[in-house]
């Protein structure tokens, strides 16, 4: 007889599992009855998820919030069902009531916390049905978006939902993407906007939200300049040309490991300076780490002293061929003072390469005292400095001598 009643009690469960119209009524009704005071709200969704099924039933739950009602696929409301009118989607079209809405999904989520993972499902869910949404349904969800987005309620991985080929078609991905933004960047700063898309990898898809003919980082950038919003385009521009510098220090490692003539290396680098429009300063930078990263070093600290001279002498044109600026000296004399301290076991080759490169006229006298006296950096100061102290002095000598032998010859 038990038997029997617990196949029945399992027939009874499953019905109520694939049957969340049950769990639809108990929603609507409370909702209805605490009316437009999201306070109230908040506490009614509180009180419910003691009595019932929130882990089952997240998805009817998120939708009867968001819209009033379960969503059929594509987003319309099923009509078979009460609706409710207390709602996002019914709800004031202004920032404030959506931080209030914003407040009471927090609320539900900080205490029933299994939800999390289903609320990022159905923002997601949501984005891919905007199509169904009018646009001030639309206006509403993008300003929520941005302020959860903003608050770190939800993760930036659900902006992929945006990239769906027939939203990003029609156009329906960008104008979205404008309000969700905006609402975001008036809730945080862009280098925080910033690092929460850096986190998910979304940093480098902003261009996505175009079709592929407008993928451009001057259709982008007049696009959302145009809707007020020139700090995300100047970000995605700034993206794009970290984009292009990693490829290029890529391929100068490549033409490196290849050993290709340095005359070629150089021919390059002179045309990706003129068609990405890199400073002299950035490019040595490049230059430099691409150098270093083209052999193997050897593990022992006495070796590999003597391994960075041959390898570096063998790369010097290479290196003078973009000092011919004073400010490019400094900037590749701050890299080599880095990249010691960065690699311990340089610590100590630091003195010997910076004479090598004074000797292969990369590195100018005046850029070595500049540096010496003034521009270098915190990292291992007084170890570096105590390394130059003698060379130092000599090039001080060597220079008064010079002028002193001027002013004889005057």
């Amino acid at each position: 007889k038990n038997m029997h009643k617990q196949q029945l009690n399992i027939k009874i469960d499953e019905k109520e599992r694939f049957d969340p119209t049950q769990f639809q009524e108990s929603i609507v009704q409370g909702l209805n009855q605490t009316g437009t005071d999201l306070e109230a709200v908040a506490k009614f969704l509180d009180a419910s998820g003691a009595k019932l099924d929130y882990r089952r039933y997240a998805e009817t739950l998120f939708d009867i919030l968001v819209a009033g009602g379960m969503l059929a696929p594509g987003g319309t409301l099923s009509d078979d069902v009460t609706c409710t009118e207390v709602c996002l989607f019914k709800a004031q079209e202004d920032m404030e009531t959506m931080q209030a809405y914003a407040q009471v999904f927090n609320k539900l989520i900080r205490r029933y916390k299994y939800l999390e993972k289903g609320f990022e499902e159905e923002i997601k869910k949501l984005l891919l049905f905007l199509k169904g949404f009018t646009e001030s349904e639309r206006n509403k969800l993008a300003m929520l978006t941005g302020i959860l987005l903003a608050n770190g309620n939800v993760s930036a991985s659900i902006l992929s939902s945006l990239f769906n080929e027939n939203l990003v078609k029609e156009g329906v991905s960008a104008s979205f993407a404008v309000k969700l933004f905006k609402s975001w960047l008036s809730e945080k700063d862009i280098n925080s906007l910033a690092a929460s898309l850096r986190k998910v990898g979304m940093d480098s898809r902003l261009m996505e939200l175009f079709p592929a003919n407008k993928r451009s980082c001057e259709h982008f950038s007049k696009y959302f300049t145009d809707a007020g919003l020139k700090e995300l385009s100047d970000f995605a521009r700034n993206q794009q040309s970290i984009g292009a510098r990693k490829e290029l220090q890529k391929e100068l490692q490549e033409q490196m490991s290849r050993g290709d003539p340095l005359k070629d290396i150089i021919a390059y680098v002179r045309e990706e300076i003129k068609k990405n429009n890199i400073s002299e300063q950035t490019m040595i930078g490049l230059i430099w780490s691409s150098v270093m990263s083209s052999v193997e070093w050897n593990k022992k600290e006495e070796l590999v002293t003597e391994q960075a001279i041959k390898h570096l002498k063998q790369y010097s044109p290479l290196l003078k061929a973009f000092t011919s600026q004073g400010l490019s000296e400094l900037t590749l004399l701050l890299k080599i003072q880095e990249y010691c301290y960065d690699n311990i076991h340089f610590m100590k080759a630091f003195q010997k390469i910076v004479v090598l490169l004074y000797k292969a006229d990369v590195l100018s006298e005046e850029a070595i005292l500049k540096w010496h006296n003034e521009a270098r950096l915190a990292k291992g100061k007084s170890v570096f400095l105590e390394q130059m102290k003698k060379f130092v002095e000599w090039l001080k000598n060597a220079e008064e001598e010079s002028e002193s032998e001027e002013d004889e010859a005057d």
